[in-house]
């Protein structure tokens, strides 16, 4: 599989680092939104095959705060996500910037609009990006996401805090080894425990990523505590696929249900021993399901 040259897309003084995959470009539009403070190397590249070979044109980008993307200036005190998480607030940019940042490598692609498919914390982006940018986006794909508009204190509802735990006790890494040390360690909390720990694709994808930092509490306590201003879940009226592991040891399935309630007509699918990843067993399932939706979609479309 190989990828276009890393190019960058601009939202004000932000530059956002993003590629293409080359096999399948001529494909319909697909944009994947990873999750908190982790690059865009963390997308298992046998999901974006699978997604090539679903009839999509995959493009991939890291978010501000993380990989190759403008870093925002360290703050003289030391930032913890979770207490950001609970606050709901960060001053650092707004939940609105994050969502023009993915408008703004749609344009930098040529893409008048797009398919979403974000995970994690880019499940969150995602669906803020649909709400502010309905023009932009054709269909939404939420993986293991809380719903945007669960903030502050309301989102542990949803959260396994012993696993929260654990990502605290995760320190930032001070050299290579460590810092493979250290993804090996969240890959393994997010893992799907009715899969097998596929250690050697987690590598690939850690240590393609490593000189940029995985655990890096500063970037996650921004991310996380940006506050959203925008319109209500209630009022998405997108093409929406809402997916969540029945065995994700960081976010309960009720966020996955809460997400899917909340937007009208969304399919649920909550897949049994999936964790917070997307295990490569599942890789062609998940593929197509997001096809179904886009399917699903055009055929109403097409109705007199």
């Amino acid at each position: 599989m190989t990828w276009t040259e890393r190019r960058f897309a601009r939202n004000g003084e932000v530059e956002l680092a993003h590629d293409r995959r080359q096999e399948g470009a001529d494909g319909e539009p697909l944009l994947l939104v990873m999750g908190l403070a982790v690059s865009r190397h963390w997308w298992p590249q046998g999901l974006c095959a699978a997604f090539a070979d679903a009839g999509f044109a995959v493009a991939r980008y890291d978010q501000r705060d993380a990989g190759e993307s403008t870093r925002l200036p360290k703050p003289s005190a030391r930032g913890n996500p979770f207490a950001a998480l609970a606050s709901g607030r960060g001053a650092a940019y707004t939940a609105e910037d994050m969502a023009d940042d993915a408008v703004a490598v749609l344009d930098a692609l040529g893409w008048e609009s797009a398919h979403l498919f974000g995970h994690s914390l880019g499940g969150v982006v995602a669906q803020r990006v649909a709400l502010r940018h309905p023009d932009r986006v054709r269909t939404l794909t939420s993986s293991a996401a809380l719903p945007s508009d669960a903030g502050g204190l309301g989102a542990f509802r949803h959260l396994r805090l012993g696993t929260l735990a654990k990502f605290a006790r995760v320190k930032p890494a001070r050299d290579r080894a460590g810092r493979i040390a250290t993804g090996l360690a969240v890959a393994r909390l997010c893992a799907s425990p009715g899969y097998p720990f596929d250690e050697a694709e987690a590598l690939e994808r850690i240590t393609a990523d490593v000189d940029t930092g995985i655990a890096d509490p500063d970037a996650q306590s921004r991310q996380i505590g940006a506050s959203w201003h925008g319109p209500s879940l209630a009022e998405l009226r997108l093409p929406t696929l809402v997916l969540h592991g029945t065995d994700d040891p960081l976010l309960k399935p009720s966020a996955g249900r809460a997400t899917a309630a909340a937007i009208r007509d969304a399919r649920l699918v909550l897949q049994p021993g999936v964790g917070h990843d997307i295990p490569r067993e599942r890789h062609a399932a998940v593929a197509a399901e997001v096809r179904a939706l886009v399917d699903r979609a055009a055929r109403v479309e097409d109705r007199p």
